[in-house]
């Protein structure tokens, strides 16, 4: 039967990289089950429950040796996920088959594993953020002197640099970071909890001793890395938590989406440009075009990413008391694919800005058209300094700007309004000036100041901790 006969999520097949795919992928995931029932039984042995040493043992040498095909059998039968891998565990372990999952429900094994599954997700992203920062870092330094309109309503306003604007991606980047840093400090296993989040199983077992419950619960939680658990929880951790983790996911398509329209209007206009490969091909009618199909890509995966958190909202606002299942089959299409989308953004991300194109002579045509206009206070003022009457002055060089404005919207001609000073001896005393007033240096204020300002302030101390991961660069595979 042909593999093109079934649908394919295209986060797998087109977008999302392999890492990311091996951390949400059945093996990682029912290996940490297997790690997990491990965990447990030997932290029950330590504490006294009757489980020997060889059961834990024959457990360890068995967390890899994964039957699927006896698994999905055992599913078939039971309709139970977790109680079939606990069959097929047992199978290959059979001197510890009856102590697995020992006073557990399945959640210690779904909530636990989904948790530190996004916990390495949130490590993934991270990795490829600050390796778009470290890119957006070299091309903020490399353009911060060079001059260009800075727009407000898409309208052109003061010039700003290139390099200065790129300081503004950057900055949406850093909080976004600061939003990731903060919900990794405060993140929890679920923890060693039971059926509805009481520990009764577990205080059966250990006939009433709380002390070796709590205990318990540390030693499971350290055995896989982790040192903090949910104070109290249902049969779940909270859903609010994947609404959280999923609201930063949606901060970081926020950031790529502003920088992809960005990239997508600057192409327009011809004065920057994402990568073109020789070879690509623009469009299938018109073979002049080169369009931005990294950037437009970015934009419609992070739109579909900044739509997911509602969803998220919507399953933590509808658990009944301590847990209902109406939250599984949606969680596993949700987390997983919000985290899919987000590592391909970055991907392309990185690879977007690590070869941007700049067309200098373009912008400093662009700017040659505004910046008369823009020069109009420094040349009025020039003139009233060697004794011009500055009403006077205004008005006239506001007849003039309004005959140029007119010349290039309704003639469609060039900006001509310094050769129309140039030509009214009532701006004499600028005349000789025009050129130096006319630079365009003069107009960016303190921007190359500020960029370098800024990285080394805010960006340089974030990145010198990620020295040893840097230099990554994002792959666009189709």
């Amino acid at each position: 039967m042909s593999d093109k006969l079934f649908y394919e999520n295209p986060l797998t097949t087109r977008y999302a990289s392999r890492e990311m795919l091996i951390n949400f992928g059945d093996e990682k995931r029912f290996r940490l089950w297997r790690k997990l029932w491990v965990a447990l039984a030997e932290s029950e042995m330590e504490l006294g429950l009757p489980i020997t040493q060889e059961q834990v043992d024959e457990l360890k040498a068995h967390i890899d040796d994964i039957d699927y095909e006896r698994a999905e059998e055992y599913e078939r039968q039971k309709r139970h996920d977790v109680m079939a891998h606990v069959a097929a565990f047992g199978d290959v372990a059979p001197s510890a088959k009856g102590i697995i999952h020992l006073g557990a429900t399945s959640c210690f094994v779904d909530c636990n594993s989904e948790l530190i599954i996004m916990h390495d997700g949130l490590d993934i992203i991270e990795n490829k953020l600050v390796n778009v920062m470290d890119k957006l870092r070299t091309f903020a330094l490399k353009y911060k002197d060079l001059p260009t309109l800075g727009y407000t309503h898409l309208q052109p306003a003061q010039l700003t640099t290139v390099g200065k604007r790129a300081t503004l991606w950057l900055q949406d980047l850093m909080l976004d970071y600061e939003s990731l840093q903060n919900l990794k400090a405060h993140f929890k296993l679920r923890g060693v909890k039971g059926t509805t989040g009481t520990q009764a199983s577990f205080l059966e077992l250990f006939d009433g001793d709380e002390n070796k419950v709590k205990e318990l619960e540390k030693r499971v939680v350290k055995k896989m890395g982790y040192d903090k658990v949910y104070g109290v929880t249902g049969q779940t951790y909270p859903r609010k938590f994947d609404y959280n983790v999923l609201c930063v996911l949606s901060q970081i398509a926020q950031s790529a989406y502003k920088f992809s329209n960005d990239i997508r209007l600057l192409q327009h206009m011809k004065e920057v440009e994402e990568p073109f490969e020789k070879t690509q091909v623009g469009s299938s009618a018109m073979a002049y075009k080169r369009n931005p199909m990294r950037s437009e890509r970015m934009g419609s995966l992070a739109r579909y990413l900044i739509s997911l958190p509602m969803n998220s909202a919507v399953t933590a606002s509808t658990q009944w008391f301590e847990r209902t299942l109406d939250d599984s089959a949606n969680r596993r299409i949700v987390n997983a694919q919000a985290f899919l989308t987000a590592d391909a953004v970055l991907t392309i991300y990185m690879n977007v800005a690590e070869n941007l194109v700049v067309y200098d002579k373009v912008i400093a045509k662009h700017i040659a058209q505004e910046l008369p206009f823009m020069a109009t206070e420094n040349i009025m003022m020039e003139c009233v300094k060697a004794g011009g009457d500055r009403q006077v002055l205004h008005e006239r060089i506001r007849e003039l700007s309004q005959e140029a404005g007119a010349n290039v919207k309704v003639n469609g001609g060039e900006n001509d309004l310094l050769d129309r000073i140039r030509k009214d001896p009532l701006f004499n005393a600028a005349h000789d000036k025009l050129d130096s007033i006319l630079e365009a240096k003069n107009f960016i204020g303190r921007a190359p100041h500020q960029t370098v300002e800024f990285i080394e302030n805010e960006i340089d101390p974030i990145l010198e901790k990620y020295r040893a991961v840097l230099g990554a660069t994002g792959e666009v595979r189709v």
